[in-house]
């Protein structure tokens, strides 16, 4: 029996991939690096850390460097969501019907906990957040599911009992690796993506999600 929902947040709760995409374009074009919109799809949901890891190694550029770009990327991400992060429509409707209907509530995020905390602060949702993983210093990030694994420990919740909702391929991936229901929640240009068959419900936004579609994701 569902009890539990356990969130993603970038992509999903805040509208930061955009901003996530901007920021990589300006600090990859210091090092002469220019990614295709299907190139930086591919990484879409990975940590940052793991991001510039990839593309480093793909461009064959120095792995000295990766620690300040990546550094220099987060720093950027944080700037462009104080500036322009806008949250995603069913934000505060989706945080109030799962705490109305008594179930326990998580994060789970590849982003470092200073921009988790950055966001759930100005999205005004920590308090109805009871616990909180994130990524960044885990031996393996999403698409593994120990984020997930880690955020259903820390709220005493079997796997099984876990609904996730997620924006991302790689999102999806880990939510149902860590054996929960998952909904997914694409961008519009990707909604109609077949590899979203993996989910267990897809929907259009977070306000669309009622009751008649968790009663289904129970049985």
């Amino acid at each position: 029996m569902l009890n539990t929902v356990i969130f993603d947040m970038d992509g999903l709760l805040i509208d930061s991939e955009p901003l996530w995409k901007e920021a990589a374009q300006e600090i990859f074009g210091n090092y002469g690096i220019q990614l295709t919109d299907n190139q930086y799809l591919k990484t879409t949901g990975l940590r940052t850390r793991e991001f510039v890891g990839h593309w480093f190694k793909y461009f064959k550029l120095d792995d000295n460097q990766l620690e300040s770009a990546e550094k220099a990327i987060l720093d950027k991400v944080g700037e462009l969501v104080a500036r322009k992060g806008k949250p995603m429509p069913g934000v505060k409707y989706i945080f109030e019907y799962f705490k109305n209907i008594g179930f326990k509530i998580g994060l789970a995020s590849s982003s470092p906990m200073r921009l988790i905390n950055q966001v759930t602060e100005m999205l005004g949702i920590g308090a109805y957040i009871q616990e909180t993983t994130s990524a960044e210093n885990l031996l393996n990030g999403k698409p593994h599911p120990q984020v997930y694994i880690n955020c259903a420990l820390a709220l005493d919740s079997l796997p099984t009992e876990c609904l996730a909702f997620e924006d991302s391929f790689n999102g999806m991936i880990a939510a149902k690796a860590a054996r929960m229901t998952c909904v997914v929640v694409p961008e519009r240009e990707q909604y109609k993506l077949e590899k979203w068959a993996a989910a267990d419900l897809k929907i259009s936004s977070l306000q669309n999600f009622n009751t008649l579609h968790l009663n289904i994701l129970q049985n």
